[in-house]
């Protein structure tokens, strides 16, 4: 079966985000002041083949962990749908 998988990579809460920080005053600087604390990640999106949504998921979390995040400063999360 194939599957979709949307997942979302994000800077840890703990650290400080330069991205975030510089997008958050530029964002001041043209009259947006009401935002706060904006934090760029990143999304991506592949396709998996696998027998089950449970392989699917496993390789997925596997793929996160081992090549799409640096989980010393970053979190991730994702979504996967049959296709």
């Amino acid at each position: 079966m194939k599957f979709f998988a949307e997942i979302n990579v994000m800077p840890l809460k703990a650290l400080l985000d330069p991205q975030g920080k510089a997008v958050t005053s530029v964002m001041h600087n043209i009259g947006f002041k009401n935002v706060a604390n904006v934090q760029v990640g990143k999304h991506l999106t592949l396709e998996i083949e696998a027998e089950t949504e449970i392989d699917a998921r496993q390789k997925v979390d596997e793929a996160c962990k081992t090549i799409l995040t640096n989980p010393i400063i970053e979190f991730y999360d994702f979504v996967l749908k049959k296709l």
